[in-house]
């Protein structure tokens, strides 16, 4: 069984619910499932209609023969019938069984008792255990608080989500992450439609019946192979939908009157029309949410309304990454396959917006958390590039990057910087390498490179909260996640030993927490490229 996690994301402290509810169906949640997949269920029933029509026209055309049989069946079922009739019931092998008198009840039945205790008139039995008074804790009880013990989620607990693909079944794992305890395990998963492709963590409820509106809530939206984007509620158990869809699927009155029709692959301003690569929520502005897409353009999302507030054509290729600025809140970065980085204002969608360029493809942009006139740009070529904002280029060739670092020999899949230690980065690649990195005013140096034994990396992620800040959630193409906790090198030690406490003493032992997986053939030959090629055990420092 081959499986793969495509990317992932943390949820930070406090936003998880301690005990999350179960998934309640009622009428009015049936109501809004109808709703949602009206088209479906149109389409479904046409085509239901369409083969019974034609099954009745290939009836029709072969009704006599149908005719001649069902007359022969006729004939045969009244001989049979007749021969039931004929049935002797005083034949000698029948008597023995008294088959006239075999349902009648028997009054006056001959033997003993079958009472556990002979001399016991009768044992009092109550229909349902609530009315029995010696039966004191109701059904089911024990269950419920077995179940709620074990959907527990701690304050101080990570939520930590991957979006995963086991052979042709797509869904997203929610894990539990215990620091103290050294402890990661699935507390539940959602399934999904496609192959996911980017997940975005949520603050704010959507399309949540009882609450409001700017309320503290812990969803999530996931962008797939589909046009669509779902909206899903953590804090629900075992969902069968999501709570909203942006796009065209989400809007069933509108796709009712396309029935019959093919969806539309002309890019648009009311959804996408293809895969959707990035996702980005704007903290600030927490009804916000920007989506990039295959289609080539960029959109921007009113989560209140589950609209499409504006659309964006900034690039001539697939737009693959997004990323808000931390100060000013409007102000969106996107990199894209055109091997352009834009940074747009989105209140100014006709102004023309500064752009870099790069020798490859884009995979992912960030900007600086600690400086906001920088950001930085990971290719396919495995390079960093690290820009000013302050000196965009007049045109995309003329770009000249403060400094620029090839960090790997293969793609640079991933990249993530620290929010809370100043110089400290990681990146993944397909050359199944994790490295981190001090950089310093002259420069980025690598720590330490490590293989994790992950596959191929394509997720690199440092928990959001300040007491878990070294920790790393790394993922890959064989399915497993792993939380490094990169402050037990002791390459990074040394680093950054201003920012380790120093309460440990002697030697101190590398922690590296994962979850048990099953033994499967998933990329078996990936393994032995993998031997050939690379220690597992491997580690460079400086």
């Amino acid at each position: 069984m081959s499986s793969m996690v495509t990317t992932s994301a943390w949820v930070p402290r406090g936003f998880a619910a301690p005990f999350p509810a179960k998934y309640d169906f009622d009428e009015s949640e049936f109501d809004r499932i109808a709703s949602l997949a009206q088209l479906r269920l149109d389409d479904a029933n046409e085509e239901l209609e369409e083969a019974q029509e034609e099954e009745n026209g290939v009836d029709h055309a072969n009704g006599t023969s149908k005719e001649k049989s069902s007359s022969g069946s006729g004939a045969k079922t009244t001989t049979q019938d007749d021969e039931a009739e004929d049935v002797d019931l005083d034949d000698d092998d029948l008597k023995k069984y008294d088959l006239e008198h075999y349902d009648d009840d028997e009054e006056d039945a001959e033997g003993q008792r079958m009472d556990m205790f002979g001399n016991i008139g009768s044992l009092a039995y109550y229909e349902s255990n609530k009315e029995d008074p010696y039966i004191t804790i109701p059904d089911g009880e024990d269950d419920e608080d077995e179940d709620r013990e074990e959907l527990q989620i701690l304050a101080t607990d990570n939520l930590l989500l991957a979006a995963k693909v086991e052979d042709e079944l797509a869904h997203l794992e929610v894990y539990v992450y215990e620091d103290e305890a050294d402890n990661l395990y699935v507390h539940h998963d959602i399934m999904l439609p496609a192959i996911p492709l980017c997940v975005e963590w949520l603050d704010l409820p959507v399309s949540k019946n009882n609450v409001e509106k700017d309320s503290v809530a812990n969803f999530v939206a996931i962008g797939s192979m589909d046009p669509d984007i779902e909206v899903w509620d953590l804090d629900t158990v075992d969902c069968m939908y999501p709570n909203a869809i942006l796009g065209q699927g989400g809007n069933p009155q509108e796709e009712g009157k396309k029935k019959k029709k093919k969806k539309s692959k002309k890019a648009n301003d009311d959804y996408h029309v293809d895969a959707v690569l990035s996702l980005a929520a704007n903290r600030k502005h927490r009804n916000l949410l920007a989506s990039a897409s295959a289609d080539k353009t960029v959109k921007l999302w009113d989560l209140h309304t589950t609209k499409c507030a504006k659309s964006y054509s900034y690039h001539t290729d697939k737009v693959c990454s997004l990323a808000w600025h931390s100060v000013e809140s409007t102000v969106l970065l996107s990199g894209s396959y055109d091997r352009t980085i834009v940074a747009a204002d989105m209140r100014a969608p006709e102004a023309n917006a500064p752009r870099w360029g790069v020798e490859s493809d884009v995979e992912n942009v960030r900007w600086d958390p600690h400086d906001p006139n920088f950001f930085y740009v990971s290719t396919e070529n495995g390079i960093i590039h690290y820009h000013d904002i302050r000196n965009a280029p007049p045109n995309p060739s003329a770009s000249k990057p403060v400094w620029t670092l090839q960090a790997h020999d293969e793609s640079l899949s991933s990249f993530d910087i620290n929010q809370h230690i100043p110089g400290y980065m990681a990146t993944g690649s397909t050359d199944r390498t994790v490295k981190l990195w001090n950089i310093q005013p002259t420069g980025p140096a690598m720590v330490v490179a490590r293989n994790l034994d992950v596959g191929k990396v394509f997720s690199t992620n440092f928990a959001p909260d300040a007491e878990v800040a070294f920790r790393l959630a790394v993922a890959g193409s064989k399915g497993t996640m792993h939380v490094w906790d990169t402050s037990t090198n002791a390459a990074v030690r040394q680093a950054f030993a201003h920012k380790i406490s120093n309460n440990t003493e002697g030697e101190v032992q590398e922690r590296l927490i994962g979850v048990e997986e099953d033994q499967s053939s998933s990329d078996e030959d990936e393994d032995e490229e993998e031997g050939e090629n690379d220690d597992p055990e491997s580690m460079d420092e400086d």
